[in-house]
């Protein structure tokens, strides 16, 4: 089974997809993938390696359609996960032209940033030291297709997100780290918008649109797009 954007299919379909270390097909739940490889330049994709993320140890793959719906600055979107990795969002994308927020993001405009193409670095402020939050931001300053930004109370102390791809870790300097950021970032077998851009004149860098805690009500826009 090839995990790309380009091959995701489905109406909005959330459905965990296997791929095991020696890319075997299978379908199931929240399955991690792969094994550690310790060179950072093999895990660049290609016509070849459409995915190399599937052999970062711990990564997990959701497919996710492609054409999510728009929805409007004051709906929520009901993501499955905390943060999310794909699905409706918001019509603005966070900047993400290797910006570092000191603030949670409205998560709904992140996820507008990983359609483009971005890797998104978020970290629990109360697990993560401030000498290892600025360990993670080195990976983001200025650099295009990044975003970082805290998160509170997640179940780990640091997830990274692209379309349809997620890793959590407990270390900021973990390998994996630069793995998932070559293998994805900009990746254009699984970005739905290849191309797109990060820069985000408009979206507000100091005081962007808050990240809320709380749990979506019945009035949240599914996963399905539908209402």
């Amino acid at each position: 089974m090839r995990v790309s954007g380009s091959g995701m299919r489905g109406a909005g379909a959330v459905a965990a997809v296997i791929v095991a270390a020696t890319l075997a097909t299978g379908c199931s739940t929240d399955t991690v993938v792969g094994q550690p490889t310790a060179a950072v330049d093999s895990f660049a994709p290609s016509a070849d390696n459409r995915d190399p993320s599937l052999r970062i140890r711990g990564v997990v793959v959701t497919e996710i359609a492609p054409g999510q719906p728009h929805v409007l600055p004051t709906q929520r979107v009901a993501y499955p996960s905390i943060p999310p990795v794909g699905g409706p969002h918001d019509s603005q994308w966070a900047a993400c032209t290797g910006v570092v927020y000191s603030k949670a993001l409205r998560s709904e405009n992140a996820v507008h940033s990983l359609e483009h193409g971005a890797v998104w670095i978020a970290y629990d402020p109360a697990k993560v030291s401030a000498q290892d939050q600025a360990t993670l931001s080195t990976k983001v300053t200025d650099r295009q297709y990044t975003l970082m930004s805290p998160i509170p109370d997640m179940d780990h102390p640091i997830a990274l997100q692209s379309w349809g791809h997620q890793l959590t870790l407990d270390s900021a300097t973990d390998e994996r780290i630069d793995q998932f950021l070559v293998a994805l970032r900009e990746n254009p077998y699984t970005t739905p918008e290849v191309g797109a851009t990060c820069s985000s004149p408009s979206f507000d860098r100091t005081n962007p649109p808050p990240y809320d805690p709380t749990t979506p009500g019945p009035d949240a826009v599914p996963m399905t797009g539908a209402r």
